[in-house]
């Protein structure tokens, strides 16, 4: 398996810190609003990753973080007049739902910037310390950029290139700082703003230190893969490696991933421009799936860019998929026989081999555009070779490695079929009748049953209600 890594500016062979377990930290969102589109980028590209290094048999210790203190969630906080945290909470919980939407697995953690603090302090304190960072009059720490000699590593831009500052690393009280390069590890408090308690000032961290912190606390001083959107690179990553580093005293990550930008219409995505969206507002004309299978469609190194044309193109290829599962869900109903014939077993094995291709793409660091095109030669394969009768074991065979090879992309393709109203008030008669009879076994089964097809039973006062999961 190969990764290519910013680090390095090439492809490098994957070699886990430990044998077997892969530690893997991605940058999350600031939670101020519904997720846009392109957060969802990284969300879907890593969490794919992720799902190939399991099905690779490595256990991945996924760690993803909200940034849930930033000046975007203090002026809605203030716009609304509630507390900040009511903000923060409000769209963590709405971007859980995008992601599930998604079909985006949880992280093993997801870890809060406010929940951190003491792990900030500390972190900060020994960077004090070791020279790395100082304490201005207004009790502002900043960090002596010159102080750690391997900065730019990562961006690979020349220091005294940078002289005069970033317009990201400019702040109120630059001229208490050492160096027009040094950045912000801890600001003071501000009215109206939460804060912290910390031996400089009473504040709250600068943007950077969180992810230093989080990533060592629930990963260790060195992790196998460090990720994020590509506008991550400079400042943010570049700052956490001379964080963490100056820190520990060891190598950050090893690996370094970035996924490219995300256009719309060939213009970068902008409120201004009118060319912005939520995931929201696609989940109101496309099944997320879609949504995920176009971002799929192209590899994560590479600019992408959305359109309706692109999203509907999509939608026939993820439809595609679906419809030859569905139609083999059909055949396996009236399969011919049981057991795979002479003819069958050799097509078994020739179907094999657009695993290989898919497996072959996907270590050729994450290539899904065409990992997807062997699950679409493996769809025409099924497609071609089920017109005649078939064995139940062949179809199955088939069946099982279309829906394996799209659950490593996170794609959903064999449909729950949903239940009509009327045989779910059915089955609910069923239920009373039984219980009636005092026949509480079966009364279990048919709550079971409507269970796993999505149907939720209340008993009331007023009789059954039931709801759809």
């Amino acid at each position: 398996m190969k990764i290519y890594n910013t680090l390095s500016k090439r492809k490098e062979e994957f070699e886990p810190l430990e044998e077997g377990k892969v530690k893997m930290y991605v940058c999350g969102p600031t939670v101020y609003n519904l997720i846009h589109i392109g957060n969802a980028r990284p969300m879907i590209v890593f969490d794919t990753v992720r799902r190939y290094m399991e099905h690779k048999g490595y256990e991945v210790n996924f760690v993803s973080n909200f940034t849930d203190v930033d000046d975007k969630i203090i002026k809605k906080a203030i716009e609304e007049e509630v507390d900040a945290s009511v903000i923060s909470e409000r769209y963590i919980a709405e971007c859980k739902k995008d992601m599930q939407a998604m079909n985006v697995k949880p992280a093993t953690t997801h870890p809060k910037a406010t929940e951190e603090i003491c792990g900030m302090l500390d972190m900060i304190g020994t960077l004090i310390e070791k020279g790395h960072a100082y304490v201005a009059q207004d009790g502002t720490v900043y960090y002596r950029t010159r102080s750690f000699k391997g900065y730019g590593k990562l961006s690979h831009k020349n220091i005294d290139d940078l002289q005069g500052g970033n317009r990201s690393l400019l702040v109120t009280g630059e001229d208490q700082k050492e160096d027009s390069l040094d950045f912000v590890l801890w600001k003071p408090k501000k009215d109206g703003e939460p804060y912290w308690e910390s031996p400089w000032c009473n504040g709250r961290p600068g943007w950077h230190i969180e992810c230093s912190v989080m990533s060592r606390k629930y990963l260790g001083e060195e992790i196998d893969i460090h990720a994020g959107g590509e506008d991550l690179i400079f400042p943010h990553h570049e700052n956490e490696i001379a964080q963490s580093e100056a820190a520990n005293g060891k190598p950050f990550a090893k690996y370094w991933m970035h996924n490219a930008f995300l256009n719309i219409d060939n213009r970068k995505m902008s409120k201004s421009a009118g060319n912005f969206f939520t995931v929201r507002d696609i989940s109101e004309k496309y099944d997320l799936q879609v949504l995920r299978f176009f971002m799929l469609s192209a590899h994560y190194r590479s600019p992408l860019n959305f359109s309706a044309e692109l999203m509907e193109a999509a939608q026939n290829g993820y439809e595609r998929i679906v419809t030859s599962v569905t139609n083999l869900n059909y055949l396996l109903e009236n399969a011919a026989s049981d057991t795979m014939s002479e003819d069958e077993e050799k097509l078994a094995q020739e179907a094999k081999g657009y695993i290989a291709l898919f497996d072959k793409a996907m270590d050729d660091d994450f290539n899904t555009a065409d990992a997807i095109a062997a699950i679409f030669e493996l769809v025409k394969f099924a497609n071609t070779n089920t017109k005649q009768p078939c064995s139940r074991q062949f179809l199955q065979s088939l069946k099982e490695e279309i829906v394996m090879l799209s659950d490593i992309c996170g794609l959903i393709v064999e449909k729950k079929q949903e239940m009509l109203d009327s045989d779910i008030e059915a089955l609910i008669n069923e239920r009373q009748a039984a219980r009636k009879e005092k026949n509480f076994k079966r009364a279990d089964e048919i709550r079971n049953e409507l269970l796993d097809k999505g149907i939720i039973l209340e008993d009331t006062r007023e009789g059954v209600k039931w709801k759809r999961a």
